[in-house]
């Protein structure tokens, strides 16, 4: 799977950690920074993981901040993405199954290491149900992406 990894200054003491996971799984990722402790903002990092999923250049993102919280938020502001912060794998594999989410947030200061590999796996391995009810919600979240592109609500 391509990917897309990106972290704020808060999420960088847990990327090492997770680029060695998903390096070790045998993706192919794109580590689009940051690379140091110098500050930095969430929102253009998240902006630069989640330019390749919406052009089709990565499968999916995943965003390492402090919380998890503002990469959510973020992220959910680019048409085209479905991002969820998720602290366990529950929600991971189920996001994926029945919402289509295609960025992870996770939060450095709220998961170690463990159950950062643990909720990534499972966001990595779910796939997209086929069941017609999630299909249709989420057909109806593209739907609202469209109206709010065009000045109207959905």
């Amino acid at each position: 799977m391509r990917l897309s990894l990106g972290n704020d200054h808060a999420g960088l003491g847990l990327k090492p950690h997770v680029l060695r996971l998903l390096e070790g799984l045998g993706h192919e990722v794109v580590d689009v920074g940051t690379h140091t402790e110098e500050p930095v903002d969430f929102p253009d990092i998240t902006q630069q993981v989640c330019r390749p999923v919406v052009a089709g250049e990565a499968d999916r993102g995943i965003l390492l901040c402090g919380t998890g919280v503002g990469a959510s938020i973020a992220a959910n502001k680019v048409p085209g993405i479905r991002a969820a912060l998720c602290h366990d794998s529950y929600c991971a594999h189920q996001g994926v199954e029945h919402d289509d989410v295609n960025v992870l947030c996770l939060g450095a200061w709220i998961v170690g290491p463990i159950i950062a590999e643990d909720v990534i796996r499972s966001f990595l391995s779910a796939t997209f149900s086929t069941d017609p009810d999630f299909r249709r919600r989420v057909e109806k979240l593209h739907a609202m992406e469209r109206a709010a592109a065009n000045g109207g609500a959905a």
